[in-house]
C-alpha cells in the first residue's frame, strides 16, 4: 500500500501520508513498545490494508488521537458531520453546525458575537476546545478566542467536521480541554472545474461563493471566494422601545489550496488565505468609555501553511507542517465625556466608582453633567496577533492490530496592542505527543496517550494522559472505557493584561491636558475589593470518566447506527469573573461537577437519512475562590454567586436536533431538522428547519435551486435581552452551478 492509499491526519478523501517523528519520554516509551511487539509478531501474512479504506462498513475518525480508527477501536466519542448532510440542511453558518452535535450548544454574547460550547462553560471568549482546519490551529493567538464569523471556510468546501467530545489534550494540548472540533476541507483533486453559487434570504443575508480550480498528474490546486454580508439581530429591547440594533457584518475571504507531488511517496500541501471586512458593533451595546460612534471591526486576517508528507514504505509516513496565522483588527472610535469625567481624571478619582449618600442610594459622580462643554476624544481596541505554528508527526503502523503516533510541536504567539497589552510581547508553547493503539485480543483494543507540554504564559510544564479500553462485542459493537486528565493555562490576555485606552485627537482645547494620557482599570475601577487585575493565575484542571458504546445495525434494507457516551467530569480551579475596563475580577475560583449521557443515531435508507441526538446535563458548581469584599469590607456573596453563573451560562440541562433529509422524484431533495435547547439564562432556543431543492444534471454542468425556512418557535431572546428578531420565519433562496 503506497502512501495514496492512507488518509493523513487533516484529510479524509484523499490519500495522504503521515509524519515520522519519534522524541520524548513519551513517544520513545511508545516507539520502544512497538518495536518489542514488532520483533515478538512480525506483520501477519493476512494482515489487510483495506480496514483503512473509507468505503468500509463502520465509520471511521482520525481526530481523536491523530491516528485513523474505526469507531470500534478509537478511545472516545467523536461526533461526524459531512459536508453534504450540512449543505443537504441548508445551515447558512458555518457555527450553526454545531448545533447537531450531542452537548454542544450555540448561541450570542456581546454584539452578535457567535459562541460554541460543550457543556456550557464559557467567557465571552471560547478558549476551552481546540479547533483545527486541515490541521492548522484556527482560533486567535493571543486571546484564545474563536471568531466564527470570520473564518475563511466557505460551506461549500467541507468535506467533513469532526468533533471529539471530551478532553482531548492528549492529542493536541492545552486548547482541547474539553474537546476538539476538527475542519476537513474537500481535496483540490475532488473539487476541479468551476463552481458558483449565490444564497440571499432574510435579515440582510447574503453569501457569494466561486471556485475554480485543476488536476493534474503533478499538481492539484483550488482557488476560492467568498462573501458574507448579514445585518444580525434586528433590534435591542430598551423598554417599550425597539431601537435597531448594529450587529452585522461584511466580510470577503479569499484562499487557495494546492498540492505538489514529487513522487507517489512524496507530496507538499500549500495552503494560504486572506480575509478582510468589516464587523459592525452597536455603541449602545460595545465599547468602553462611552462610545459616541460605533466601534466597528476592521478585520485584515491572512494565514500561510504548508505540509510536507513523506512516505518511507507502506506502513510508515510522516509530515512536517508549519504555518503563520495573523489577526488583524482594527477598531476605532470616538467618546464623549462630561466636564465631571475630566475632572476625575484630572484629580485621580475612578470613573466608574460609586458615591453612596445616606438615604442608601449611589450615583457615579464622575459621569454626571456640571454644566461645562463636553470633551470629546478619539481612542481605539486595536490589536495584532501573530502565531508560528510547527509539527512534526510521525506514524508507524506495526499490523492491524500496534499502530502509534508520535510527534513534537512548537508554538510562538506574538501580540501587538496598545490598547491590551501597552506595547508588544511573545508567548511560548512546545509539547510532545504520543499515541499507542494495541489489539491484544480479537475482542479488545487499549489506547494508551499523553502530551508533555510547556507554556510561557505560567513558566510551567504539564502532562495531560488517556487511557481507554474497548470492548468490542462483535464486528459491529463496541463498548469503551475512558480516562483522560487534562489541563488549560491561562491565556496571555487572561494572564498578562495591561488594558487601556490613550486619549488622542482630543477636543475642545479647554481639555487639550488629556491629549495622550491612557485610561486604564486603575482610572476606571468601579469597585476596588474586586479587582484581581496582576493576580498569576492557575491552570484549570479536568478529569474525565467515560463509558460509551458505538453499534452499528444492519437491517433489510437499511442500517442503523447508534452511539451513545456517558460522562463525569470534575473540573477544578476554573478561571470565571468579568473582563471589563472597569471590573477585572477573573481568578480560579469555581469548581464544576457534570455528568449526563449523550445520543447520537443515525437511520440510513437508500435516499433517505434521518439523524437524531441528544444531550442531558446534571451539573454542581460551587465557589472556590478567595473571599470577595466590597468597599465596606463586607463579603459580598452576590458577586461570588456571579462569578459561577458566569461560567455556566450556557449550560443546559437537555438538547438535541433531529433532521430527515429524502431524496424525491423529478430531481428534487428535501430536508426537515429541529434544533432545541433548554434552560437558557432567560429561556430557550427551538427552531425548526426546512429546505426542498431542484437539481439538474446536465453534461457538461450540474446546477441546483433551493429555497430554506427557517422558523424560530420560541419567541424570547435566549440569553441577552438585545438579541431579537422581528420575523420568526426567515426565508432564503439559492442557486449554484458547477461546470
Amino acid at each position: 500500500m503506497a502512501i495514496t492509499n492512507y488518509l493523513s491526519a487533516n484529510r479524509v478523501i484523499k490519500p495522504r501520508t503521515h509524519p515520522r517523528f519519534g522524541i520524548g519520554l513519551l513517544a520513545s516509551a511508545i516507539v520502544g513498545l512497538a518495536a518489542g511487539h514488532a520483533n515478538a509478531a512480525p506483520l501477519a501474512d493476512d494482515f489487510n490494508p483495506g480496514f483503512l479504506a473509507l468505503g468500509d462498513d463502520i465509520p471511521e475518525v482520525l481526530t481523536t488521537t491523530r491516528l485513523r480508527q474505526p469507531k470500534t477501536r478509537v478511545p472516545g466519542t467523536t461526533t461526524v458531520i459531512t459536508g453534504d448532510m450540512i449543505r443537504d440542511l441548508g445551515i447558512m453558518n458555518l457555527y450553526e453546525v454545531f448545533r447537531l452535535v450531542p452537548g454542544m450548544v450555540v448561541n450570542f454574547v456581546g454584539s452578535h458575537q457567535p459562541v460554541t460550547t460543550y457543556h456550557g462553560t464559557v467567557h465571552y471568549e471560547q478558549r476551552r476546545m481546540q479547533v483545527l482546519v486541515d490541521g492548522r490551529t484556527a482560533h486567535k493567538a493571543t486571546l484564545s478566542d474563536m471568531d466564527w464569523e470570520t473564518m475563511p471556510v466557505p460551506l461549500e468546501m467541507i468535506e467533513r467536521i469532526e468533533v471529539a467530545r471530551g478532553p482531548n489534550s492528549a492529542a493536541y494540548g492545552i486548547n482541547a480541554f474539553l474537546g476538539t472540533i476538527n475542519i476537513i476541507t474537500r481535496d483540490p483533486a475532488d473539487s476541479a472545474g468551476v463552481e458558483t453559487r449565490a444564497v440571499r434570504g432574510s435579515r440582510g443575508y447574503l453569501r457569494t461563493f466561486g471556485s475554480v480550480g485543476d488536476s493534474g498528474a503533478d499538481l492539484d490546486w483550488r482557488l476560492t471566494y467568498e462573501k458574507r454580508k448579514f445585518d444580525g439581530f434586528d433590534f435591542r429591547a430598551s423598554g417599550g422601545e425597539r431601537p435597531p440594533f448594529r450587529s452585522g457584518l461584511d466580510i470577503n475571504s479569499f484562499t487557495y489550496d494546492s498540492r505538489l507531488k514529487f513522487t507517489d511517496k512524496v507530496n507538499l500541501e500549500l495552503r494560504t488565505g486572506i480575509v478582510d471586512g468589516t464587523k459592525y458593533n452597536d455603541r449602545n451595546k460595545t465599547g468602553e468609555l462611552n462610545p459616541l460612534t460605533d466601534p466597528d471591526i476592521d478585520v485584515r486576517d491572512y494565514y500561510l501553511q504548508s505540509k510536507l508528507n513523506i512516505s518511507t514504505s507502506d506502513r510508515h509516513f510522516y509530515h512536517v507542517m508549519a504555518s503563520v496565522e495573523n489577526f488583524d483588527r482594527r477598531q476605532p472610535y470616538t467618546i464623549v465625556s462630561t466636564d465631571n469625567t475630566v475632572q476625575c481624571l484630572r484629580d485621580g478619582t475612578p470613573l466608574f466608582k460609586y458615591t453612596y449618600f445616606p438615604d442608601g442610594s449611589r450615583e457615579r459622580l464622575c459621569f454626571a453633567d456640571s454644566g461645562g462643554p463636553a470633551a470629546i476624544a478619539d481612542v481605539n481596541a486595536d490589536s495584532e496577533d501573530t502565531r508560528l505554528e510547527l509539527e512534526i508527526q510521525d506514524t508507524l503502523i506495526i499490523n492491524n492490530d500496534l499502530k502509534v503516533v508520535s510527534g513534537a510541536g512548537f508554538r510562538k504567539d506574538t501580540f501587538r496592542s496598545e490598547t491590551y497589552f501597552n506595547g508588544r510581547g511573545n508567548n511560548y508553547q512546545s509539547r510532545f505527543f504520543g499515541n499507542l493503539e494495541y489489539t491484544p485480543l480479537t475482542w479488545l483494543t487499549l489506547n494508551a496517550g499523553g502530551n508533555w507540554e510547556r507554556t510561557s504564559t505560567t513558566g510551567d510544564d504539564y502532562f495531560s494522559p488517556r487511557i481507554a479500553a474497548n470492548f468490542t462485542l462483535n464486528n459491529r459493537h463496541a463498548l469503551r472505557f475512558v480516562y483522560s486528565e487534562a489541563v488549560r493555562t491561562p491565556d496571555g490576555f487572561e494572564q498578562n493584561p495591561d488594558w487601556g485606552y490613550t486619549l488622542t485627537n482630543v477636543s475642545p482645547d479647554l481639555y487639550s491636558d488629556l491629549e495622550g494620557i491612557r485610561i486604564t482599570t486603575d482610572e476606571a475601577v468601579q469597585v476596588q475589593g474586586w479587582i484581581t487585575l496582576g493576580k498569576d493565575l492557575k491552570e484549570e484542571r479536568i478529569t474525565s470518566h467515560e463509558i460509551s458504546y458505538f453499534g452499528q445495525f444492519p437491517l433489510q434494507r437499511a442500517i442503523l447506527s447508534v452511539e451513545v457516551r456517558g460522562f463525569k467530569d470534575e473540573l477544578r480551579d476554573m478561571i470565571s469573573g468579568v473582563i471589563q475596563l472597569k471590573d477585572w475580577s477573573i481568578d480560579n475560583n469555581t469548581a464544576i461537577d457534570q455528568k449526563g449521557f449523550e445520543v447520537e443515531a443515525m437511520l440510513e435508507y437508500p435516499g433517505t437519512a434521518v439523524r437524531a441526538s441528544y444531550g442531558y446535563l446534571d451539573q454542581h458548581t460551587w465557589y472556590t475562590g478567595e473571599p470577595i469584599f466590597n468597599d465596606d469590607g463586607d463579603l459580598d456573596t452576590r458577586k461570588q454567586d456571579q462569578a459561577v453563573s458566569l461560567l455556566t451560562r450556557m449550560s443546559v440541562r437537555h438538547s438535541g436536533s433531529l433532521a430527515v433529509i429524502q431524496d424525491l422524484p423529478w430531481g428534487l431533495k428535501a430536508s426537515s431538522a429541529f434544533y432545541w435547547a433548554d434552560e437558557f439564562r432567560r429561556s430557550q432556543f427551538e427552531r425548526f428547519d426546512a429546505r426542498i431543492a431542484k437539481r439538474l444534471y446536465q453534461p457538461r454542468y450540474t446546477a441546483e435551486l433551493a429555497f430554506t425556512m427557517q422558523h424560530y418557535l420560541n419567541r424570547d431572546p435566549e440569553l441577552s435581552t438585545d438579541n431579537n428578531i422581528k420575523n420568526h420565519n426567515q426565508f432564503f433562496i439559492e442557486a449554484g452551478v458547477r461546470f
